[in-house]
Formats: structure tokens, sequence, C-alpha cells
């Protein structure tokens, strides 16, 4: 099993007591180290009920069992080899009753979640409250730490709603996601005994894409590997993309102090990328100082030149990417070995409008079409009925967004009415006089409606006079952006409105002469793309990309503000290893493409290159070394004197950053460098 092997990851394989750090380079032989690396300890007869293999995904333990397997030709039962969840799961099964409660625990799906928080709090956005109670959950935090560390009214409700809804789950016996490895460090911290035990059990502990743990994985696999320390973990540093939603790259950069006698082996070997294609990750990366340092080396001969393609606006850079797709499937290239990739998902409305036209099949990997997202959708449905009164399909979509006290009963009552006298909704509302409408929905509810439809009035005046003034006064209006700000994927969706709404401009200033309604018909007809029949060449974001390959990747969107994303709260560190990843991507060409103006917040700007391109050396231009902002808005953080605080912004200050604290409801100014995060 060893014999196909390389050097680096034949060391590895081999390694069996004390901790190991394999650093593993993109397309470095990574699943392949570690699968055999427990055949071969299952070989030389370590018992395989020691071994504890730990990965992200279902999918990623799926491979990997399969793989390991067939390397080992007799064995009586298996090790365990699962997702971190699946151990939780496992372990609570058995322990539960350390915490007082009944092993019958039902795990609950996220809509259970959203649905028992909601029942909690009707008012606040219900995905901000599910995602802060998870962000505190795997923070470790309880609701009373939460309440101390902040006196800001949001986070205050939000601990409170946190309190009341681990009471629900605890008096009906019911866990989450999150309480799968939360409840099990809680009774491996509090139970030295059961701690001990877990430990003898497993003595061989393997975890896959350590760079992605967060504090409580972190926390949690000290527990489990108690005194042993036969800790191996394997990951890439450079490949750290997810610290938004909790990954912290410091576990990965500290665990060789860590954990004490650290071996560290790095896979360099590069067995998916031309030289090429290698020399500009290199490059790229190399600017990042939050590295542990390795380099990739090709294993597959120098490839053709990396592209860089410039052009005037997205349509221009579109139509060029169409071409290029369509020589090559002429050439007898699979289009399921090309993908274009883009750091900001708005971004792939051009590209598909543009791969529509040109009758390019695409397939949306880990995403929706754009005129698919809900923010869209409910955009379409405000002007469809600013357009259309008789639209009751519409305007029961946005009666009550954003949230505005409207419930279903109001509208079921609506409807009710509304087909008693042989009218449309929105008629039904314009044509009662308040105290009528009150009889129908209350009073709170008729007042509501009413300022509702004045202010879809007033739009509909200001469309006859003025399509340009329109779209301003429309989010002046409704504030419709404000909405998302405070959801998990709140900036997403708010460049997905900004390209919404300078799409909406731009049409009308090439089609002087056209309407809102022609508008709303020609989407109608693009969102309807046919269905796809033959093989598609595959569309996603650089995060949905981690862990593919493909021949043929053109990365969109090289300028500052796409790619980086810049300002408060960026950590341009991330920024680069996603550059990194999304350059490792491919196999045998690269193109990577920048535009000279887009829609950017809604309007179209002039932009200038990004910085990556000349970081990674593909053009020539002055190279910007900065330290890594380590710190983004809303993060927890402790100070020795004045205790936890919660960043509210973030900014510049000399070769440091000025960090605007709440501590408790007192609001500080500190530097950086006094702090540290929780």
């Amino acid at each position: 099993m060893l014999s196909t092997l390389n050097e680096s990851q034949k060391i590895a394989a081999t390694h069996i007591d004390g901790p190991l750090l394999i650093l593993a380079g993109a397309g470095s032989g990574k699943t392949k180290t570690i699968t055999t690396r427990l055949a071969y300890l299952i070989s030389i007869g370590i018992d395989p009920s020691s071994i504890l293999t730990l990965t992200f995904t279902n999918k990623a333990a799926k491979e990997m069992r399969t793989r390991a397997f067939d390397l080992i030709e007799k064995m009586s039962y298996p090790p365990l080899l699962c997702t971190f969840h699946k151990f939780g799961l496992l372990f609570l099964k058995f322990h539960i009753g350390a915490l007082g409660r009944k092993n019958n625990f039902v795990i609950i799906d996220t809509d259970d979640k959203k649905k028992i928080i909601k029942m909690i709090d009707k008012e606040t956005t219900t995905s901000i409250l599910t995602s802060e109670i998870s962000k505190f959950k795997n923070s470790i935090m309880t609701p009373e730490e939460v309440k101390l560390s902040s006196q800001d009214k949001l986070y205050t409700k939000i601990a409170d709603v946190y309190e009341k809804y681990e009471e629900y789950l605890i008096k009906n016996n019911l866990v989450d996601f999150d309480d799968l490895l939360l409840l099990t460090y809680k009774i491996l911290d509090k139970n030295p005994k059961i701690a001990q035990e877990t430990s003898d059990r497993y003595k061989y502990i393997m975890v896959d894409e350590y760079q992605d743990t967060n504090e409580l994985q972190y926390k949690l696999l000290k527990k489990i590997c108690g005194q042993s320390n036969n800790l191996c973990v394997v990951g890439d540093d450079d490949q750290s993309i997810y610290g938004w939603r909790g990954a912290t790259i410091k576990n990965i950069l500290t665990f060789s102090e860590t954990f004490e006698g650290t071996k560290t082996i790095k896979l360099e070997d590069n067995y998916r990328s031309t030289k090429k294609i290698l020399h500009y990750s290199n490059a790229l990366i190399e600017h990042n100082r939050d590295r542990l340092g390795k380099k990739l080396v090709s294993t597959r001969g120098e490839g053709e030149d990396i592209r860089v393609y410039e052009s005037k606006d997205e349509n221009d850079e579109t139509r060029k990417i169409a071409d290029d797709i369509h020589k090559l499937i002429e050439s007898g290239i699979s289009a399921g070995e090309i993908a274009i990739l883009y750091r900001v998902n708005a971004l792939s409305r051009a590209l598909e409008e543009g791969f529509n036209r040109a009758r390019i099949n695409y397939k949306l990997v880990g995403g929706m079409k754009f005129y698919e997202r809900a923010e869209i959708k409910d955009l379409i449905a405000y002007f469809r009925v600013i357009t259309n009164k008789n639209d009751n399909f519409s305007i029961k979509r946005i009666i009550n967004k954003p949230k505005r006290g409207i419930g279903a009963t109001t509208v079921s009552k609506l409807e009710v009415e509304a087909i008693r006298l042989k009218k449309s909704i929105f008629n039904l509302i314009e044509d009662l006089e308040s105290d009528d409408l009150a009889v129908v929905v209350g009073k709170k509810n008729s007042r509501t409606l009413k300022v509702f439809m004045a202010s879809i009035k007033d739009l509909q005046d200001i469309l006859k006079s003025s399509k340009m003034r329109f779209v301003d006064l429309f989010e002046e209006t409704f504030d419709f952006k404000q909405s998302y700000e405070k959801l998990a994927d709140g900036a997403d969706r708010i460049a997905n409105i900004d390209e919404f709404y300078g799409y909406v401009r731009d049409y009308f200033l090439q089609n002087i002469e056209l309407n809102l309604e022609d508008f709303l018909n020609e989407i109608s007809l693009k969102s309807d793309q046919d269905a796809l029949t033959d093989e598609a060449i595959s569309m996603m974001s650089i995060h949905a990309s981690k862990g593919l390959e493909y021949e043929y990747i053109f990365v969109v969107g090289f300028e500052e503000g796409f790619f980086p994303i810049v300002g408060d709260g960026c950590d341009l560190e991330e920024e680069r290893r996603l550059g990194y990843v999304a350059f490792t991507r491919a196999k045998d060409r690269l193109t990577v493409s920048h535009v000279h103006s887009r829609f950017y917040k809604g309007k179209r700007t002039q932009l200038t290159k990004s910085r990556f391109l000349s970081e990674s050396g593909l053009i020539k231009g002055s190279l910007t070394i900065e330290k890594n902002k380590a710190f983004r808005k809303d993060d927890l953080v402790k100070h020795k004197i004045f205790g936890m605080g919660r960043v509210m912004s973030v900014s510049k200050a000399g070769k440091e950053f000025k960090l605007n604290i709440n501590f408790g409801g007192s609001k500080r100014d500190i530097l950086s460098s006094f702090v540290e995060k929780i």
C-alpha cells in the first residue's frame, strides 16, 4: 500500500506515535495519504476500535472509508470514520445522562430551529437570531455570558431569545446541530472520568481539513486527545477560507506550539496543475504573512501561459469567455471540464444572460440562478405590483417585506374580503376607507396597509415622470437593503440587490422609450432558460469550488472591491487565500479577467485592477504588502482590564488597527494588539 506514495506521503503515512501535522498543498494527494495512514495503522496490528477519523462532510467520510477499506484485506470490525457531528451524536447517546438528560433526545433540523425561534420572537428577523445563536454556541458562550459581553439592545434581545430557546430545547429533550458538539464538550469538560475513558478508547485520532476547525472543535479535540497526544491533522493553511463562518486559522498555525513534539510534514508535489499555473499561485500566496510556508511543485510539466483578459465592461468580458468556451467545445473538450469562478455571487447575472444569448448550457454549483434568488424575486414582485394592481400573487409576496407586522392571518382576511367584493387585494386596500379596512384587519394593520399603499401610489406617480428617479426613490421608500444587513449572508444579498438596481438603470438608459413593464417582461423570458439537456459548464463562487478541479478555469472580477473585497471587516489575507484556491482549481489552462467598469453598489462605476494581478506577477505593477487585518466587525474580543466586548468598527492606525469596541455599553477605541479574539 505504500508503494504508490511519494517520499513525503510515505513518511506521513508511516508515522505512528505523537502529534503529526500534515501540511497538504492543493492537489498533493491529501486524501490518498490520510487513507493510507489509516490502513497502515490497522495493518501493523493497531486495534481499529482505537482509531477515530473526523471529517467535515459525509461525502468526504464516505470517500475516505471506501478508499481506506479497499487497502485492507481482513478486518474484524472497522474503525470509526465520521463527521464531527456524527461523533457528537454517538457520544451523547452514551453520555447525555451526565447532564441530567435522557438519551432519547430528538435532533432538530434548521427548519425546526427557525420555527421554535419564531414562536419565541416574531418581531426580530428569524435568520439573524438563528445565525447569532449558532455563533454563540460555537464560541461556547451561555446566554448569561452574551448578556454580560454587550449592552447593545439587539444583542440583549438575542440573548433573551437564546435563553428561552435553550429552555424550550431542554424541556422537550431536543438537541440542535450545534449542541451535538457543544454538549459533548461540556460533558468532557465537567467529567474528568468520562474524558479519561474517551481518551483511553481513542488512542489514534486523525482530522481532515484541520484549517476549517473552529474554537469549539479545537477544544473538543484537546479533550478527546487527553494524555496520548496521538493526534494527526491534515490541512492547508493557504486554503483557510471560512473565517466568516467561525473557522480559526490560528488552530493550524499554532498546532506545533499547542501539541508539544509535533512532527510537521509538507506535501508539496502537486499532481493537478501545470508548472506555470503553480508559479503564479505560489507568487500570490507568498504575500501572506500568517502562514507556515510551503511551495507547490508541479509534476505535470510547463503548460500554457496564463491568460489575462482586460475588458471594457462585464458584457464585453462575457462575450470573450463565451467565444473561448465555444472554441473549446468545438475542439472536443467536454463542457463538464470547464468552470467559471467569481468572488461575488452577483457577478453571475451578466454571465448567465450572456451564456443564454450564446446558447451555452450552464449550471450553478452550490448557488441559485440570479433571478431565482429570494431578494431578487421580492424586488420583481414589488415592481409587478407597481405596474399591475391586479397581481394578487405578487402583493401577497411583498405585503410584509420588509417586515411591517402583516402576518398570514391578516393576508388571509384580505384575500377572503377581496374575493367577496370581486376586487384585487390592491384595489381593496386602496378603495376601502381606513375605518372599513380596520373592520377587516384591525386598526393597527389598517394604518400600516394604508401607509404601504400610499408609498406604492407615490412610486407609481414618480415612475410616470422619471424612470431613473424611481429606482432611487424605491430604495429610499422601503429601505429594502437595510432588512438584509444583519443576516449572515447579508453582504451577498445586498450586492445582488445593487446589481439588480444597476441593471434596471442601465436598461432604462439603453431603452429610453421602454417602461418598467417592458423590463419585467424581458427578464421573465430570461429567467426561463430552456431545460438543460446536454452537458453543462459549471459556474460557482470560489468558496463553492474548494475541493473541485477542472481542466479549464476562468476567474472573473479581478478588480479592487470585487476581488479582493476591501473595507472595514475585510481580511485581506483570507481574500488572498481565496485567490490561491481559485488559481489551483485549474489543471491545464487558467484565464483571469478584469474590466474597466461594472455595476458597483447599484451604479456603473470605473474600477481599478485587483492588486492580486500584480502580486501574482500576472501583470507589472507596484506590490503592496499589508498587515493582516485579523479583526472584523462583530468579533468578540477580550481586554485585560475592560473584559469582553464586541468590535463595532475597524480602521487603520499606523502599522496597527484601531478597534471601536463596545464593552457592556461603554464604547472605547483600542489598538488591536491590546486585545485577543474570543
